[in-house]
């Protein structure tokens, strides 16, 4: 079993290793320069960043690596923007707010559907213009149009699929690549058909691997509670060309993650995280925390992302300045026990050398 493959060669990478596009401040550029460094690929979480901010975190990258890294941006998906929604939703938030000593939140500031779109393309014009030569997607596949400018610029494009379909959806697009991702795998469910059924319906990596493998021809990149060597052996085995990887890399040295939540992260247990949609609208996994337990009976009516995004961010906010784990987004996958505080280059220097010792070829 080889570990240089199409995948390598196609990201100019010496292990199929890739730090996961973790969005909200986790990636940092030492985080992500050090990744590329070690022989995998770092991957800036791009999401919620302004085109700016964008533009300087590559910047930023590029005085600490020579080496390639991507960026990852979230593809807009229509939303409903509904008063009524909001207002049930910011009800339920208000008991919160309450506990944290904010004052009332009565002024949404929700930006629509077209407002989104535009920074999208903003976001796609610097990633042109930078020249960073990955880029990957999630909750969606961009426009034909998007898609076919990226590539005339020479851009490697991977898309991200929590089912068959999504995967298959990915290739006939022109991904390049697809990352499937698991029902192990924390922080937000990267899919983007029938996602009211996400949380019960989810499929768990390993089972998944093998029938995404066999329907399509792309490179297949294993993603959801894969911490170490024998998760990159078992993915291989089943077919994947590499492996993302997240809580593996939130809680390094480089990491960006709030040291609670690094805390949180190393000291549960397998079965404390869960799926919920409370923090932004759409399903992610995470700690289970006050919060949480607080609005689990809400779920049912609470607005779609980013909508519900928007109206926790005062609470969230707060939470992460007071050091307060019980309102903060926790993000983790499952394999919460093998996470372990080390750098980035002993992380990968350890995946390495345990593949080696069972018999992957290096």
């Amino acid at each position: 079993m080889m570990l240089r493959n199409e995948m390598t060669k196609c990201l100019k990478i010496a292990y199929p290793i890739i730090q996961a596009p973790m969005a909200g401040g986790v990636t940092t550029s030492k985080l992500v320069a050090e990744t590329s460094n070690a022989g995998g690929l770092g991957m800036v979480g791009a999401g919620y960043m302004a085109p700016t901010q964008i533009r300087d975190q590559i910047k930023e990258i590029q005085k600490l690596t020579s080496k390639p890294f991507g960026i990852n941006l979230f593809v807009p998906q229509p939303f409903d923007v509904s008063e009524d929604s909001m207002k049930a939703a910011n009800q339920a938030l208000t008991t919160i707010r309450q506990q944290l000593h904010l004052p009332d939140k009565d002024n949404f500031g929700i930006a629509d559907y077209n407002e989104v779109l535009e920074a999208f393309k903003e976001q796609i014009q610097v990633v042109i213009e930078e020249q960073v030569p990955i880029c990957s997607f999630t909750f969606g596949i961009p426009s034909q149009e998007v898609i076919a400018e990226l590539k005339q610029h020479n851009i490697t494009l991977m898309g991200t699929a929590t089912t068959v379909m999504e995967a298959v959806q990915n290739e006939a697009a022109g991904m390049d690549m697809v990352v499937v991702q698991g029902s192990e795998a924390g922080g937000h469910r990267g899919g983007f058909l029938n996602q009211e059924q996400e949380s019960s319906d989810s499929v768990g990596l390993m089972s998944l691997l093998p029938q995404v493998t066999d329907a399509i021809t792309i490179p297949v990149v294993a993603a959801g509670g894969i911490m170490d060597g024998r998760g990159l052996a078992a993915s291989m085995c089943l077919g994947a060309q590499g492996v993302q990887m997240g809580t593996a890399f939130l809680t390094c040295v480089e990491s960006g993650a709030h040291p609670v939540h690094k805390e949180a992260v190393l000291s549960i247990s397998e079965d404390q995280t869960v799926y919920t949609r409370s923090f932004s609208g759409k399903w992610a996994r995470g700690v289970k925390n006050h919060f949480i337990l607080e609005m689990q009976n809400h779920e049912v009516y609470l607005p779609d992302f980013p909508v519900q995004n928007t109206l926790t961010q005062d609470i969230r906010k707060a939470a992460f300045a007071e050091n307060n784990p019980d309102f903060m987004s926790l993000w983790s996958g499952q394999s919460t026990r093998l996470a372990k505080s080390q750098t980035v280059e002993a992380l990968i220097e350890n995946m390495v050398a345990e593949a080696k010792k069972l018999n992957v070829n290096i």
